[in-house]
């Protein structure tokens, strides 16, 4: 089972693909980075990079389960708005290929990862790190949250099977 993370922005866009086996066994790192639209001069141009690219990944690996972060808005409402199209278009690629999303919200990621829904975003690192069995943390740090994005759906996937199972 091939599971996808992402981290949405819209000049950078996480990703992280893992790979695991019904045995249980320690998720297996694809691949993992960033989608860089930062040298794009305007937001239309970002987003077509975003879809490009992020569809050349599906058409790669063909994820059996995607998971999006949740649009966590604090004080920018502007950066909020902003990311918003980034996720618009992540969940038209997804849709069009008609891959499975769930959305996570930060803190259901950080629980998953860390059992501390208040974790500092270097406890959630370093718990990627240490659950993927890596040698060091995933950089940047974008990436490093898609594949936590991306272990949390394992988690979440893990216990609807189970829960399933008692029924």
């Amino acid at each position: 089972m091939i599971i996808l993370g992402l981290d949405p922005g819209i000049a950078i866009t996480g990703y992280g693909l893992i790979r695991t086996s019904d045995d249980d066994t320690t998720p297996e790192v694809l691949e993992f980075g960033v989608i860089d639209a930062t040298a794009e001069g305007n937001t239309s141009s970002r987003l077509v990079l975003l879809y490009d690219k992020l569809s050349a990944l599906l058409e790669k690996y063909h994820p059996d389960y995607c998971a999006l972060e949740k649009l966590f808005f604090q004080q920018n409402i502007t950066t909020g708005m902003r990311v918003s199209e980034a996720r618009g278009v992540i969940e038209l690629c997804l849709a069009k290929g008609h891959y499975p999303v769930k959305e996570l919200s930060p803190n259901e990621v950080k629980m998953a990862i860390t059992s501390y829904g208040h974790a500092s975003k270097k406890q959630v690192q370093e718990m990627v790190k240490t659950l993927l069995e890596l040698d060091y943390v995933p950089k940047p740090d974008d990436a490093a949250d898609a594949l936590a994005i991306a272990l949390c759906r394992l988690s979440t996937l893990r216990l609807e099977l189970l829960l399933r199972s008692e029924e």
